[in-house]
């Protein structure tokens, strides 16, 4: 039976590789196939396809969608108040002309972003100002690309969406998301900037159109300090809404979603006229939910795919398999799974936004190794996905915004991310093992 349940799993990974089928699509059949392969009751008050994995599984990861509609709604303010534009114009106007700052300056900001919410908003937030600049003061363009990937990157651990996720997935308390995630946050950091440091040295041509964007067709004299005028630079006291979630959070242990709202009213009250707070609170919630769609969909996937894999039945099936193909001593664990971390792209097997998620759910429900063991590999995992899968939507678009291929992107960003992922699981170890 366990090999039964790893046959349905190859074959949804060919069909999401292969595009076959969408991944949410595969995904929700990989689960409803699972249950069946396991001699799940189609009917039934527990344990059954219709009860257990159809009904209960959708809503198995309702904070998290909630959470990620929450941060959506907190990034679309982000852009529509100016905020996020703001901080890139102070940055670039501190930085000058000079290319080792500016791109420090955009990394930075792509790290608050990245805070904020993920994916390709996130990438906007940061890039639509910040890699045309960082093009037109001669970073090579790879580089401005990834630059603004590894500060997404480097974001992750302190996304309030993530620590839920990874609290819902894995059935573990935020508080042991979030201090394993703090820990990892100095090592993205700390590699990110290596990055930016090497590959800003780097030198390519200037782009015409990222020299109108950053402001070659301004009117004669004028600089970057009467541009935001123009175009209104938000208060100073605007610029900390990123950190309002984040700190709340953290300092004062205020739960994930009432931060992620005190973060939107924030951004409201310090960026709008009170009469006009409800309608662009509106329009920007509205707006949010076309972002917020696609993950949402995802998760309610996933949700499937592990409300299957939770099934007694398949966890006695593949407790046996695990058991005798998982290392055991931790050098071995660090050794095996950084070298296994390219899997977490083009929707491999370890994409924890994919068939990885079922395959953290089975290692935490069998006991191979202690939940947050798995949490480590599985949050290092995601440095991986996130910032050099060249089918991710923020590397496609920051790629493509910079005018290269997302595959040369991956091949600048893999071996830093692979280094990240390789200290994150190392962590994961000395921790938990």
């Amino acid at each position: 039976m366990g090999i039964a349940i790893l046959v349905v799993m190859a074959v949804g990974v060919a069909l999401m590789l292969t595009r076959r089928l969408p991944t949410a699509f595969a995904l929700a059949l990989m689960g409803v196939a699972i249950a069946l392969v396991v001699g799940a009751p189609i009917t039934g008050d527990e344990g059954s396809v219709l009860v257990t994995v159809l009904q209960e599984g959708p809503v198995l990861l309702a904070a998290t969608m909630i959470a990620i509609l929450l941060g959506s709604w907190l990034g679309a303010l982000l852009g529509d108040t100016g905020i996020a534009s703001t901080l890139i114009r102070k940055t670039v106007e501190f930085a000058g002309d000079k290319p080792y700052v500016v791109a420090f300056g955009v990394f930075i900001v792509a790290i608050l972003c990245g805070a904020v919410t993920g994916s390709a908003p996130a990438a906007m937030l940061a890039g639509i100002v910040g890699i045309p600049t960082m093009i037109a003061v001669g970073v090579h363009a790879r580089a401005a690309a990834g630059t603004v990937l590894m500060g997404l990157g480097a974001g992750i651990p302190l996304e309030l969406t993530g620590w839920q996720y990874l609290s819902d997935a894995l059935r573990i308390p935020v508080e042991v998301v979030r201090d394993f995630q703090i820990r990892l946050f100095p090592i993205v950091v700390g590699v990110g900037l290596v990055y930016v440091f090497v590959q800003s040295r780097r030198r390519g041509l200037v782009h015409s159109w990222a020299m109108k964007v950053s402001g070659a067709q301004e009117p004669p004299g004028e600089d970057l300090r009467s541009r935001g005028r123009r175009v209104g630079d938000v208060a100073w006291y605007a610029l900390p809404t990123p950190l309002v979630p984040l700190v709340l959070a953290l300092g004062l242990e205020v739960p994930i979603i009432p931060a992620l709202l005190a973060g939107v009213l924030y951004a409201l009250l310090t960026t709008t006229r009170f009469s006009q707070i409800p309608r662009r609170a509106l329009r920007t919630l509205y707006r949010c939910f076309d972002v917020a769609a696609p993950p949402i969909v995802l998760f309610l996937a996933i949700g499937i795919l592990l409300a299957a894999v939770r099934l007694p039945g398949a966890v006695e099936a593949l407790d046996p398999i695990l058991g005798a193909v998982s290392p055991t001593l931790p050098i071995l664990f660090v050794v095996v799974f950084a070298v296994l971390a390219p899997l977490a792209l083009y929707r491999g097997p370890a994409n924890i936004y994919g068939l990885g998620a079922g395959i953290g759910g089975v290692l935490a429900v069998g006991g191979v190794y202690p939940i947050p063991a798995v949490l480590g590999l599985m949050a290092s995992y995601g440095q991986v996905l996130g910032v050099s899968d060249p089918t991710s939507t923020q590397v496609v678009w920051a790629a493509q915004y910079a005018g290269v291929r997302p595959e040369r992107v991956m091949l600048d960003t893999l071996p830093y991310t692979w280094i990240i992922a390789a200290g994150g699981i190392g962590l994961a170890a000395v921790l938990y093992l």
